[in-house]
């Protein structure tokens, strides 16, 4: 990894870690679908364009299912559950709740058996759901966090977990540009007719126009032209330390704010980044970070 590439990987997790925060001053204004549904609508504008400049290819038709499904759950329901989620729990403990995305995968790659257990997988999933109970509590205790909100969370965690597995084995080898384009389109298109329908924003404010920008150009379209600009130079186990990092810009970006961070969520995520660590140590097979 050249210096070049460490700085746009700190980067990428600075632009994600501070995602959970704009969605919550996004999410004052905007109701859940309307936060996800510009998230979808901004990021894709700069994906076009980018698909536009590089010449990318989109996926072929014959691919929708899978494509629907993708958008549908890395997208559509993450995306609109972190900002219903984010009305009752802080920002850094969604952040840290965020985490739970690779214990799913892992737990469902074990499921449909593409991951053969070992101890070392079953003890880094029990002591990373450990953390995450942690976590839970203590934003629990010291009343910056609902059981409805957290419930909220983790199905969006799922969501993304789900959306890693089915991509994995049915979008394998696209053009990871056209794939990110087309997602990103699907999802918005899903997304509009629920947001009409549905509440409508209240009063807008300058903080909420431009989380929602910031959030939609940089944390869903630049992003991922970083994220796999990066990949194309280094391995994706090199690429996942994003993982780890986004629970402590959580932690930091909602200290910023004033938010307020508990004890036990600072040990929570120590105790989840050890089982992330441990699942890490010689995976059988490499995992992409999740996008946001």
């Amino acid at each position: 990894m050249t210096r070049q590439d460490a700085v746009q990987l700190f980067l990428l997790s600075a632009v994600w870690g501070i995602s959970f925060l704009l969605i919550k001053w996004g999410g004052e204004v905007f109701p859940p679908l309307w936060v996800a549904l510009l998230r979808c609508v901004f990021g894709a504008a700069v994906l076009w364009l980018a698909l536009r400049l590089g010449r990318h290819t989109l996926p072929p038709a014959s691919l929708w299912k899978p494509l629907l499904l993708v958008a549908f759950f890395n997208n559509v329901l993450p995306w609109t559950f972190f900002a219903w989620g984010e009305q009752t729990v802080s920002s850094n403990i969604a952040a840290i709740l965020n985490a739970t995305t690779p214990l799913f995968t892992l737990m469902i790659s074990l499921g449909v058996r593409e991951i053969a257990p070992s101890a070392r997988v079953i003890l880094g999933v029990l002591i990373g759901l450990g953390g995450v109970g942690l976590t839970v509590f203590g934003g629990l205790s010291g009343g910056h966090a609902s059981v409805l909100g957290i419930s909220v969370l983790a199905a969006a965690g799922l969501g993304y977990a789900l959306a890693t597995v089915i991509a994995k084995r049915t979008l394998g080898g696209l053009n990871p540009v056209g794939l990110a384009t087309t997602q990103l389109s699907l999802a918005g298109l899903m997304l509009l007719p629920a947001a009409l329908l549905g509440p409508a924003p209240s009063a807008l404010t300058s903080q909420a126009a431009l989380s929602m920008l910031f959030l939609g150009v940089f944390g869903s379209g630049f992003a991922y032209l970083l994220y796999y600009g990066l990949l194309s130079r280094i391995s994706s186990t090199q690429v996942t330390a994003v993982t780890y990092l986004l629970p402590v810009w959580g932690l930091f970006w909602g200290a910023v704010a004033g938010e307020r961070v508990g004890i036990l969520s600072v040990i929570g995520v120590g105790v989840i980044l050890a089982g992330l660590a441990l699942l890490n140590l010689r995976p059988r097979r490499t995992r992409r970070p999740v996008l946001l």
